[in-house]
């Protein structure tokens, strides 16, 4: 199952996502008793939401509308840094016992097929291709052996950092939450159709050219031990977006330094969630 959040004639809904492109829309009977998709999740109706929805094959063309992220309005988003043995060691950072969390604000998603908008603020924009997870079940102290429970879905994510706004301290913060600067799909698939997400392979490419490729399985903080670590100091709830890390690769560290500029196209792909793919503009602001 692959769910999508998108926008037609100024009105936000949400849907499946087909294999030519279109769109299939939730019949308005779901909708108004779950207007978006957090709220189907939270309720745990994607298995109806699924087969109301093709039942009413409401077919939206790409050009009808435009897509929002997965999760227009996660009520919490967390990101998890130097994730990757290649990204610590090209970040020259020792090693950790517990995972490094930062956050994000919602109004820093964007959607894929959005424009990428390179802040005014910064020389230094960088690309980050990471595999977002969707928290399904909310809870408290969740043990590893029970993560998988709480997880509703995967997505694609780019987490798009302004490097020196990053570095102003030692908190990330401000690098990591310039407005649309974190786009998340194109869809999210269902935690059923991703088996084992060790299975899964990243990349991601700045026009065309191949600038991180890694398996998921190269995670040094798994997803159970991130779900029981974030969960053991606050609720996770429905909706709720985990970025899992970014491998070696990243623009800043490569000799000379690669960054994101206007007009550049970023795509990342993950086996079986298909390609995020953003061209990036100057922001006004």
């Amino acid at each position: 199952m692959r769910f999508v959040s998108f926008e037609i004639d100024s009105q936000a809904t949400y849907g499946l996502w087909n294999d030519d492109g279109t769109w299939l829309r939730v019949p308005a009977n779901f909708a108004s008793q779950y207007p978006d998709l957090k709220s189907a999740i939270a309720a745990d109706r994607l298995d109806a939401l699924e087969a109301t929805t093709r039942q009413a094959n409401q077919v939206i063309q790409a050009s009808q509308g435009r897509l929002l992220a997965v999760i227009p309005n996660p009520g919490k988003v967390f990101c998890v840094g130097l994730n990757y043995k290649s990204h610590v060691a090209e970040m020259k950072r020792a090693d950790s016992e517990h995972p490094a969390i930062f956050t994000r604000f919602a109004d820093s998603l964007s959607a894929h097929g959005a424009l990428l908008p390179k802040p005014k603020a910064t020389k230094r924009f960088d690309f980050e291709g990471e595999l977002a997870v969707i928290i399904g079940k909310g809870g408290r102290n969740i043990s590893q052996a029970d993560a998988f429970e709480h997880i509703a879905g995967y997505a694609c994510f780019n987490d798009g950092t302004a490097r020196d706004w990053q570095r102003h301290t030692h908190q990330w913060t401000p690098g990591k939450n310039f407005p649309a600067t974190g786009p998340l799909g194109p869809y999210m698939a269902s935690r059923k159709a991703i088996p084992d997400v060790n299975q899964l392979t990243l990349e991601s490419r700045l026009n065309g050219q191949v600038m991180q490729h890694a398996s998921l399985a190269d995670l040094i903080f798994t997803l159970p031990v991130i779900i029981e670590y974030l969960s053991g100091f606050t609720t996770l709830s429905p909706g709720d977006v985990i970025a899992t890390g970014t491998p070696g690769g990243v623009g800043d560290k490569r000799e000379p330094p690669v960054y994101m500029h206007a007009g550049d196209v970023i795509e990342v792909e993950i086996t079986g969630l298909g390609t995020l793919r953003n061209v990036v503009t100057d922001a006004t602001q």
